[in-house]
């Protein structure tokens, strides 16, 4: 399948998944063109292509997808009445020669019908496009990226998730596998649940985080009010309101599945928490200034 003539189109392509995409696609004999908003102020050095991208204008979308027939979608954030941007920008796809599109979830998204993934996957699932669902579990990276600056400055993980636990899975690992279903045979129209090796409680993490940075580290575990009372200060509602979301999933035990599919498509085990955070210790050090 691999030859000069193929192309990937990578959106959210400077994001915590689609930037790993681009850099794994690196050494692939095909064209990797990497979507933004506005390449003028942000092109991506690690793709062959940078092309100005938004699911919000139409008017971007042919001169992208132009030659693509491969397309790895992530979905923005903010973006979340799919049916007026992204779904049609899909359907825009198929027009022009797209035939595989594979989708960045989120693990479970097939129970919950009103999840704006889970309403990409039905899209896909409907038309005459081939999908592949990469439905992920809670990114590691998030423990640096949101909380990064309390576990270092205060030795405090401070999230709702009660005595739930969380199958962490790490992006490189959920781009390895992404980069393995858009560049090779046998993937099309199936759904990979992505997961680390092992379902831990935020105790455990903790735990495990003290190790690594060399000083104690506590789960504080506080309640969903007294979650949202400490996010007041410092942190913008709409995040608050998500975190409460999705922490509130471990909390109900239905964060804590362990999946062997990232095991089957690399060939290898996912990362583990610990030898994660051993390697991302400047990272949080970055966060702020206890680490030792």
């Amino acid at each position: 399948m691999d030859s000069d003539d193929n192309r990937v189109l990578v959106t959210g392509a400077t994001g915590t998944v689609g930037s790993r995409v681009v850099g794994a696609l690196a050494d692939w004999a095909g064209t990797v063109r990497a979507a933004t908003r506005d390449p003028d102020e942000t092109s991506v050095s690690a793709a062959d292509e940078t092309v100005a991208f938004d699911f919000e204008r139409p008017e971007t979308w042919g001169p992208a997808f132009e030659g693509v027939d491969r397309l790895f979608l992530v979905r923005p954030p903010a973006i979340s009445r799919v049916g007026e941007s992204i779904l049609p920008a899909i359907d825009a796809a198929g027009r022009v020669g797209v035939e595989h599109v594979v989708v960045l979830s989120v693990l479970g998204a097939e129970n919950i019908p009103l999840l704006p993934h889970r309403r990409i996957e039905k899209h896909l699932q409907g038309s005459s496009l081939d999908w592949t669902f990469l439905r992920a579990s809670f990114f590691m990276e998030n423990l640096v990226e949101t909380h990064g600056q309390e576990i270092v400055e205060r030795g405090e993980l401070v999230v709702p998730a009660g005595d739930g636990a969380t199958s962490f899975v790490a992006a490189d690992d959920v781009a390895a596998v992404g980069t393995r279903v858009l560049t090779a045979s046998g993937h099309r129209n199936r759904a990979y649940d992505l997961t680390g090796p092992a379902a831990l409680t935020y105790h455990e993490v903790a735990a495990t985080l003290g190790t690594v940075l060399d000083h104690d580290v506590q789960y504080t575990e506080p309640s969903l009010l007294e979650f949202v009372r400490h996010s007041r200060i410092g942190r913008p509602w709409g995040l608050t309101v998500v975190m409460v979301g999705l922490y509130t999933t471990a909390r109900l035990g239905l964060a804590e599945r362990v999946s062997v599919d990232a095991e089957r498509v690399l060939g290898r085990p996912p990362t583990a928490l610990a030898p994660w955070a051993g390697a991302n210790r400047d990272a949080f050090e970055a966060t702020g200034a206890r680490v030792s």
